[in-house]
């Protein structure tokens, strides 16, 4: 008798577990989806999901997208959904990490831009044209212009470095 299905209770956690999973999906960028193992009719609920804002639909629409995910790979689905969301927060360290060198560059210059070079792993000469043609930016709308122009080099520079650190 031990050997018995799980009782009901259990059915029911298990697939409001894979609801829940499914419901996780809903707010991904559609070329997040891509890289997830997804079938098609599961793929197209979610996304289907996105455009609807009817309160009721969109709870049947989850309800469905939790049927789906039951003949889905779970297990391969949350390994992918936790491998975007580890590159989610070091695309987010790498933005606070550019924001940090923009303002140090902006009040130290020549001190930070050789502390960068030596972090990043390159010398550039975007950054000391850029801290250039901010000195010389006549108005405030200029320099706004020039702040992100910087923290884009910056970003590149510190994106390339984690890059080149992976490998």
């Amino acid at each position: 008798m031990n050997d018995a299905k799980p009782s009901k209770s259990a059915r029911k956690r298990d697939q409001l577990a894979l609801q829940s999973l499914g419901e996780k999906l809903i707010p991904l960028e559609l070329e997040e989806l891509e890289q997830l193992p997804l079938d098609g009719s599961l793929r197209e609920a979610i996304v289907c999901a996105k455009s609807i804002r009817s309160r009721s639909a969109l709870r049947r629409q989850r309800q469905l997208i939790g049927k789906l995910m039951r003949e889905a790979d779970a297990d391969s689905i949350r390994s992918s959904l936790d491998m975007l969301g580890q590159q989610d927060r070091l695309t987010k360290a790498i933005f606070r990490e550019a924001e940090q060198w923009r303002d140090r560059l902006l009040t130290e210059r020549a001190p930070a831009l050789s502390q960068f070079s030596e972090r990043a792993g390159t010398r550039s000469t975007n950054l000391e044209n850029l801290l250039r043609e901010f000195d010389a930016a006549s108005n405030e709308q200029a320099q706004r212009g020039i702040r992100r122009r910087i923290f884009r080099e910056l970003y590149k520079g510190l994106a390339g470095s984690k890059e080149s650190k992976k490998k």
